[in-house]
């Protein structure tokens, strides 16, 4: 049996490919290792958002191509966003990679790989909108309690500073029965969060049913016995409408939590990103979810030392983000990417300057985010489990406020031996900057 490791990198969606990838392979008589040394077929599905990414990316192929060197390992596959990107420069300058698959391309690993033991190097690049179709019986990689749930492909934004349109293409929702068929075996697979992603989950469903439809599908997800919680990423704030915010308040499996990635609130800068939000319409749009949906948890992320942005513009975002109190945020400082149009812009701003204004945000953010813990400390939350802290009584777990891998998490103190995935009721006794303290209380559902 032929074995294959997977290195996932960049964000959830292409983890979700990853995923998708890993399931035809298995399905095809492929054994799953974590071992470089004994894989014979390693595949590298690479991210290329930022410069950051792409270095990490170009440093996993070389690193894996050292094995390929040494003889062990038979097949060198490159995916995702890079080798869509760079294709050619990777053909040509890493003679280890034996195939090369575009974004929309990941649906032909099986057929590679035959080229591939065939003799041949194979690339294959689809039309940037083309969606690739698989069976949806992918392999959980998380842990088994959550997933993401990819439901779109591609972006229409057209945001300057923003790469993925070229990579990715424009925006192509996947159909509504292949997402709740795909959740439906996820569910089976023990997934109990269902992550509900795209580059932008709130149009959902308007090129192929004509109207705005995730509360649509949301609805249809809460029906899916054995998942507990349906969490809602990447919503752009102008894009927020009614009927979400309804089925939001009235289906109690969604997490009231919503991330809003809003870049800035300069309306400067904001028509230099090519955003299509004003600070006004941030400001409303925030106090309209809160007063909809009193305790919904809002993450944002920011885009600090953008072309042209100014101390005014910096000291501008600092009050907004006093005044808003985000529960969650991240801030990115920005990352000139050929081939868009905020790297050619004048007034770029030097990288040290950057840093600092991400370093003053995050500061801000970090008071923030305590007095919120702090506000907390008395209240009674439900908590998933996530696993055992080693050599204490205490295990880590998330509220409904966070999101795996960004946001914080819960230490729950109990001599009770809990499993991960369970769900548990927790007294929370005290807040860190970014996480909460909490005591099980006498009863939890599993």
């Amino acid at each position: 049996m032929r074995k294959v490791l997977f290195v996932s990198l960049g964000c959830d969606k292409n983890l979700a490919d990853s995923e998708e990838m890993l399931g035809m392979l298995v399905e095809h008589g492929y054994e799953i290792t974590n071992e470089e040394s004994q894989a014979e077929v390693i595949v590298i599905n690479t991210c290329a958002f930022i410069h950051d990414a792409k270095e990490e990316s170009v440093n996993a192929i070389l690193e894996m191509a050292e094995y390929k060197k040494a003889g062990t390992l038979k097949a060198l596959l490159v995916t995702g966003c890079l080798a869509q990107r760079y294709q050619e420069e990777i053909i040509e300058e890493i003679p280890e990679v034996d195939a090369v698959l575009g974004t929309t391309s990941f649906d032909e690993i099986l057929k590679a790989l035959d080229k591939v033991y065939e003799g041949e190097r194979y690339l294959e690049f689809k039309d940037t909108d083309y969606l690739p179709r698989t069976s949806g019986r992918r392999v959980i990689t998380t842990g088994g309690y959550f997933d993401y749930l990819k439901i779109a492909e591609g972006c229409d934004k057209r945001c300057t500073y923003c790469i993925i349109p070229k990579l990715r293409g424009n925006y192509r929702s996947v159909p509504m029965e292949d997402l709740v068929a795909q959740a439906e075996y996820m569910a089976e697979k023990g997934v109990k969060e269902l992550i509900v992603v795209a580059q932008e989950t709130t149009i959902y469903g308007t090129d192929l049913y004509g109207e705005k439809s995730l509360h649509i599908l949301l609805e249809k997800l809460c029906r899916i016995p054995g998942i507990q919680w349906i969490r809602v990423l990447y919503c752009y704030p102008e894009e927020i409408y009614p009927a979400l915010i309804e089925t939001m308040k009235k289906e109690k499996k969604i997490c009231h939590y919503l991330d809003l990635p809003i870049q800035h609130c300069s309306d400067r800068i904001l028509k230099r990103m090519g955003r299509r939000t004003t600070k006004q319409e941030l400001v409303d749009i925030v106090r309209t979810l809160r007063r909809e949906i009193p305790d919904i948890i809002l993450r944002t992320t920011l885009i600090t030392g953008f072309p042209g942005e100014t101390q005014e513009d910096h000291e501008e975002l600092m009050e907004f983000i006093d005044a808003m109190e985000f529960d969650r945020l991240g801030v990115f400082t920005y990352s000139a990417e050929e081939d868009t149009p905020a790297a050619r812009m004048p007034d770029q701003i030097e990288e040290e300057v950057k840093l600092d204004r991400q370093a003053e945000l995050m500061e801000l953010q970090q008071e923030i985010s305590l007095d919120k813990g702090n506000e907390r400390i008395g209240t009674e939350v439900e908590v998933m489990i996530e696993g055992k802290v080693a050599d204490e009584n205490a295990y880590v777990g998330r509220t409904y406020g966070d999101a795996p891998n960004v946001d914080g998490y819960i230490f729950v103190n109990t001599d009770t031996e809990l499993m991960s995935g369970d769900f548990a009721l927790v007294h929370v006794t005290g807040a860190l900057e970014y996480d909460l303290i909490g005591e099980l209380k006498d009863e939890y559902t599993e």
